[in-house]
């Protein structure tokens, strides 16, 4: 197994603030590798470092086998970086702007150029100025010219936020694409079905990794918790309630639908019976398997800066 990248624990501060906390992670090649935190995590200074945008403050990588300090530009020279918002030159066409960014590392062909432009659904937009998309094409372009020089490995920052569903598994279909081409992907996302597509994921939460593997195996491993719903409205007296019991973690609500998280002490009946002397109904308590969100939201909520 040949890896990609390779971390051993890299720090990043800014100012006061530990933005990256002593992560360690390890990515074989031909990889979707998701990384998921909260908003201010250190997701994208975990992509600004890898891609050699910044300096770590302490430890170190290899990326693609070259060192993150020493080697940085043949880092640069290496990788595909898609950022969170719109980076290309909204007064160029949509051709113009792959002319340009592939021009940075190997001027990219005629043939190639309509190829990545048939493939992400641009061709009819190529004479179009880039400023002039809609939020889903727009980001469809930065995909496009950051595979523009064929890179290894592409950095990909929340590269499906904003759009509608449609894209989105269009995009995804592409990714797949690319890693059955032996493409390594690092992808940032908050949407949790994005999550279950990764081949392994990390949950980071104020910089520092909390869980990774792959989703079946961080769902397999999430033990002594006890995962509850039952089919009420979100009422303020009921959370307030429900928090102040003994046993009960986090309450998340879908709807009509409530999603209690417990530990393994906390049984359906007094949770049931509770619900009850709040609603005054007859509200039925279902014990259920974990999902990924589960993971991640139990995770994120114990975990406290030290």
């Amino acid at each position: 197994m040949i890896t990609v990248i390779d971390t051993e624990n890299m720090s990043k501060r800014f100012g006061e603030i530990t933005a990256v906390d002593g992560i360690h992670l390890s990515i074989p090649k031909g990889e979707i590798f998701g990384l998921l935190g909260p908003n201010a995590a250190g997701k994208s200074t975990v992509i600004r470092l890898l891609s050699g945008i910044l300096d770590p403050d302490s430890g170190g990588a290899r990326v693609l086998g070259y060192d993150l300090v020493t080697e940085r530009e043949k880092i640069k020279a290496s990788i595909g970086y898609v950022a969170q918002s719109f980076a290309l030159y909204p007064e160029l066409t949509v051709a113009e702007n792959l002319d340009f960014y592939s021009a940075i590392y190997v001027p990219i062909s005629k043939e190639s150029q309509e190829k990545l432009l048939q493939e992400y659904g641009l061709e009819k937009f190529s004479n179009h100025r880039a400023g002039l998309l809609s939020g889903g094409y727009k980001r469809r372009l930065s995909i496009a010219c950051a595979l523009a020089h064929d890179p290894e490995l592409i950095f990909l920052d929340e590269p499906t936020a904003g759009i509608d569903p449609v894209t989105r598994k269009e995009l995804w279909e592409q990714f797949y694409i690319l890693a059955a081409k032996g493409k390594t992907l690092f992808v940032t996302t908050h949407y949790m079905e994005e999550a279950e597509r990764c081949n392994r994921l990390a949950f980071i939460h104020h910089g520092r990794v909390v869980a990774q593997g792959s989703p079946s195996t961080m769902i397999s491993s999430f033990v002594g918790r006890n995962i509850y719903t039952a089919p009420t409205r979100h009422s303020s007296g009921l959370a307030a309630a429900l928090l102040a019991m003994p046993g009960v973690q986090v309450l998340n609500q879908f709807g009509d639908q409530l999603r209690i998280i417990t530990d393994a002490s906390l049984k359906s009946g007094p949770l049931e019976a509770a619900i009850n002397r709040q609603c005054g109904g007859h509200v039925k308590v279902r014990q259920v398997q974990p999902d990924i969100e589960d993971v991640f939201i139990s995770l994120t909520h114990e975990e406290k800066p030290s």
